[in-house]
Parts: structure tokens; C-alpha cells; sequence
């Protein structure tokens, strides 16, 4: 029978930064609520937050957002604010993003770059107006965040450019994350008559009144697949906002663990896990995150090696696997792949898929094998169990786009 353990090396195969140390980390302003609740709080990235509830296994977890929805604490991700009319050329200085060239109220997907080309960490900018950007990043990488996004400001006001840039703490704001296909319905239940969801679309953001609770941000985007929104609210309004949403009874909590496996079915890299300073997006498969405009002007760190490669190819790609044969166990994070006998890459994420019903994985593999369909073996625990590789992501995303005309 397919199973996915309930333990946290087993549940967080892809959380390398996860402890069951559970008296330490920094405490969001949902903590005693996930307590309430029945939540297991683990230590993830120096934030107590909840692996997963007493009322539901994972995989039930799992399921209940593909199937209905759920709502993640994500408060321990950094948000930013850049104001000024030169913060969107502050903020291209440092990523690959095409953010002049982004309408108001939307966002995009995009990475800090080194100039070897490796990626620092993968963050959304969400271009408010011309004179505001919202940023969130990843709490694991806070610190160099800060000071990446701080010495850019510091650069363009040496030059007596109009920019400045406030960084939001847990404490001031949270950042709650509701996931599922019935989603939308329920948000609609908490929104004034005025507000509607209909024209927000993936990736697109607008302030409003939720619950009653003035001045939230919506943003329609997420790391499950699904369709849902990141809501960004004061954080002495955080429980109001969560009681409200479990008000119904349709959408559940959820934590950590499904948070980990909804991901990888969706392909999506973790960073430090999938994605690191040592990695560039070409090998990443993630060349369309550097935009059309920056390839044309060449001035993000790290532009000449990873235009090269774009034009000359990489020796190695993040690729999906799919285990095959009967009942093989899991490939978790460090697993080498194999080819002919030889190794050829390394699994970076793995678990099994609670949707598909089979153990799935993602890794690099030498560039010649990169094609879906191609048989390679992992050795797990010394044995070595049959796989191919596929393409991700490994369930159909459904994410709430904009129909094409």
C-alpha cells in the first residue's frame, strides 16, 4: 500500500533545514494559535511553525488542498516594501527580472544572480505602481537577502537616485497562504460587495478589506499548483483572518509537511535543496525566469556566463523522475543517479506523490540525458531500483491565468 511516513525526516525529505527542535526558532504571531489547534511544531529555518495538525495525516493534508483547500502559515517568508521611482531599476540591478516592463498590480517570478551566474535565492516582485514594489523572499535566506536588497538601495541613493526600501518583520506582518480549487469561493464569502476576484488572475495583487480587516494584499499566486493567494495582513489580524477562513468548515490548516510534497508534484524548486549559489537557471531549467529585455541588456549579475550558456549549452539540467517497478522506496535528497554504470547526477528533492500514487523526485542529470523517457537507475540505501525521467510538473497545474484572446 502506498504510504508517506508521518515522521519528520520521512515527511520533510526535501526541508534540509528543518528540526524536530521544536523549543527553538522564532515564534510568528500565529504560533499559540497552531497550538490550539493541535499543530506539531518542528524548527524550520529558525521559525517554530507547524509540520502538521492532529486532525489529519499529511498525505490527507496533501489531498485536502488539491481536493478543497488549505491554509499555510507562511509568515517566516521576508516581505519587502522599495518605494521611489528609480526602485524598480534599484531592484534590476540585482535580479533578472523585467520589472519596468511590468504592468501595475501584477508580479513576477525572479532571482537574485551572482556574477558567476549561480542563484542566490528565487523571490516574487509584486510591481504595486511606479513607485512601489512588494517583495517576498525566503526566510532561509534573510539575511543575505537583506543585504543584497540593501546595498542596491545604498548604491542608486549614492548616485542621488530616488529610492528607499522598509523591510516588514513577523511580528508587524504576516503572511498567510490559502490554497485549493475552492478557494476563491470562500475568499469571496469574506470580501465586500465592491471587491471581486474574477479579474485577478495568476500572479496579480490588489489591496483590500478581508474579514473586516482593513488594507490585506491578495496576491494570486502560490507553491502547491493550485490555484490560491498569499494574503499579507498585520499580524495582530492574523488569527482573526485564519478563524475567519476555517469559519465555513471547507477549507483545513496544514503545514509543513504537505507544503513540501504539494510542491514537488507542482516541480517547483526548494531553494538550498534544488537550487543554489553554485547553480545558474540555465541548469536549473529556469532560463525563462531571465527576461527578454535583460538578455538584450546584459546588465544583471552573472549576465556574460549565463548568456553563454544559454548560447552554448550546460553539461547538466534539473530534470523530473518517476520511480518504475514495484514498490521501490523513496529517492530522498542526495540519492546518485545512475546510467551504463556510472553516475551521472543526484536527486536534490524526492518523496512519494500522494496524487499520482507513485514515488517522484527531482534532480540534475548529465545535459545527453535530459529527455523524458530515459531509463536511468538511483541507488537507494545501496540498491539500485529503475527510473526515467519526465517531464514536471507531475500533476497538472492549475493556477488562475488570464484567458488567451
Amino acid at each position: 500500500m502506498f504510504r508517506l511516513s508521518n515522521r519528520l525526516p520521512s515527511a520533510l525529505g526535501g526541508l534540509r533545514h528543518a528540526s524536530s527542535a521544536a523549543g527553538e526558532g522564532q515564534r510568528t504571531a500565529l504560533y499559540d494559535f497552531h497550538g490550539q489547534k493541535g499543530g506539531k511544531i518542528v524548527n524550520f529555518g529558525g521559525y517554530a511553525l507547524p509540520v502538521q495538525y492532529s486532525d489529519q495525516s499529511i498525505i490527507a493534508s496533501h489531498l485536502h488542498t488539491r481536493q478543497v483547500g488549505s491554509i499555510f502559515d507562511v509568515s517566516h517568508m521576508l516581505q519587502t516594501r522599495v518605494f521611489g521611482k528609480d526602485g524598480a531599476a534599484c531592484l534590476e540591478s540585482v535580479c533578472t527580472a523585467d520589472i519596468l516592463g511590468t504592468q501595475d498590480g501584477s508580479g513576477t517570478l525572479t532571482v537574485f544572480t551572482n556574477e558567476a551566474g549561480g542563484i542566490l535565492d528565487d523571490l516574487i516582485v509584486n510591481k504595486v505602481s511606479e513607485k512601489e514594489l512588494y517583495v517576498v523572499s525566503n526566510a532561509a535566506m534573510k539575511e543575505q537577502d537583506m543585504g543584497i536588497m540593501s546595498a542596491a538601495v545604498n548604491n542608486f541613493k549614492s548616485q542621488g537616485k530616488d529610492v528607499a526600501i522598509e523591510f516588514l518583520t513577523p511580528t508587524d506582518q504576516s503572511l498567510v497562504a490559502v490554497q485549493g480549487p475552492q478557494v476563491a469561493d470562500e475568499l469571496a464569502k469574506l470580501l465586500p460587495k465592491e471587491a471581486s476576484l474574477e479579474q485577478l488572475f495568476f500572479m496579480r495583487s490588489f489591496v483590500t478589506t478581508l474579514a473586516g480587516i482593513p488594507d490585506v494584499r491578495i496576491t494570486r499566486c502560490g507553491y502547491t499548483g493550485e490555484d490560491g493567494v498569499e494574503i499579507s495582513v498585520e499580524s495582530s489580524q492574523a488569527q482573526k483572518l485564519t478563524e475567519s477562513l476555517l469559519q465555513s468548515g471547507t477549507l483545513r490548516l496544514a503545514g509543513l509537511g504537505a507544503r513540501d510534497s504539494l510542491r514537488l508534484e507542482a516541480g517547483l524548486c526548494l531553494y538550498v535543496s534544488d537550487i543554489d549559489s553554485k547553480t545558474t537557471p540555465v541548469e536549473a531549467a529556469l532560463a525563462w525566469l531571465v527576461s527578454k529585455r535583460r538578455r538584450t541588456t546584459r546588465d544583471f549579475p552573472g549576465a556574460e556566463v549565463i548568456l553563454g550558456q544559454l548560447k552554448e549549452g550546460v553539461s547538466r539540467r534539473r530534470v523530473g523522475l518517476q520511480m518504475l517497478g514495484a514498490k521501490p522506496p523513496p529517492a530522498r535528497s542526495g540519492v546518485a543517479i545512475f546510467s551504463q554504470g556510472e553516475q551521472v547526477g543526484q536527486v536534490t528533492s524526492g518523496c512519494p506523490s500522494p496524487s499520482a500514487g507513485r514515488n517522484i523526485a527531482m534532480g540534475y542529470v548529465a545535459e545527453n540525458l535530459k529527455a523524458p523517457g530515459t531509463k536511468v537507475e538511483l541507488k537507494v540505501r545501496d540498491k539500485f531500483y529503475e527510473a526515467e525521467i519526465t517531464k514536471m510538473p507531475f500533476v497538472k497545474a492549475n493556477y488562475y491565468n488570464k484567458p488567451k484572446k
